[in-house]
């Protein structure tokens, strides 16, 4: 089977390829280009590729440009059934010295972090196109709104920690560990206070 053909293949099991993929299977990284010259395969970022004919999974592009970007915020809390509104800027955090294409994205607000906190509440989402991304879980989101509170659209903000006050598999022991390890923890006692 030549190199084209392989590459083919690989789409059998995933929407998308990688680069690494690709290199994985021995075949050489030139064969993506040829194959991009000649409208067999689209190259969708750097080092991912679709067949021309699939839909473009944003959440699944943007979260493969770093292996440390996780969806957050209100982005987070539309995947989790929270937010209603479809993303137009997705919300997504990143280590504190993180330096890459994200920050040239204008589609998304980018939050930074201590390393120590990337993986708090961290979770595996699958989106509408069957593509697993990295998102926070509902507890860490919502520390992270409150948190970020004037940063984002007010209503939404509301609206999310309304929803999040009367659903019935909120784990407030969860959200009071985070916002402990996230030094928030009384700013997230005051929000929810209120609403008791």
């Amino acid at each position: 089977m030549d190199n084209e053909n392989k590459i083919l293949n690989l789409f059998k099991t995933n929407t998308y390829i990688t680069t690494k993929e690709v290199e994985k299977s021995g075949i050489p990284r030139r064969f993506l280009s040829f194959m991009v010259d000649k409208n067999k395969i689209n190259r969708l970022s750097r080092g991912i590729y679709s067949l021309p004919n699939e839909l473009d999974d944003e959440y699944f592009i943007i979260n493969s440009k770093s292996k440390n970007a996780v969806f957050s915020n209100l982005t987070a809390l539309y995947f989790h059934g929270l937010s209603d509104r479809i993303p137009i800027k997705y919300d997504v955090t990143v280590k504190s010295d993180y330096n890459g294409s994200l920050q040239k994205e204008r589609n998304i607000n980018l939050y930074y972090v201590k390393k120590e906190y990337i993986n708090l509440g961290l979770s595996d989402f699958k989106t509408n196109y069957g593509n697993v991304v990295r998102v926070y879980d509902i507890e860490r989101s919502i520390c992270d709104i409150i948190k970020n509170k004037n940063k984002l659209d007010l209503e939404l903000y509301n609206k999310a920690i309304r929803n999040y006050f009367y659903s019935k598999t909120k784990d407030t022991n969860k959200l009071y560990a985070y916002a402990k390890k996230l030094n928030i923890y009384e700013k997230v006692r005051k929000t929810f206070e209120v609403l008791t």
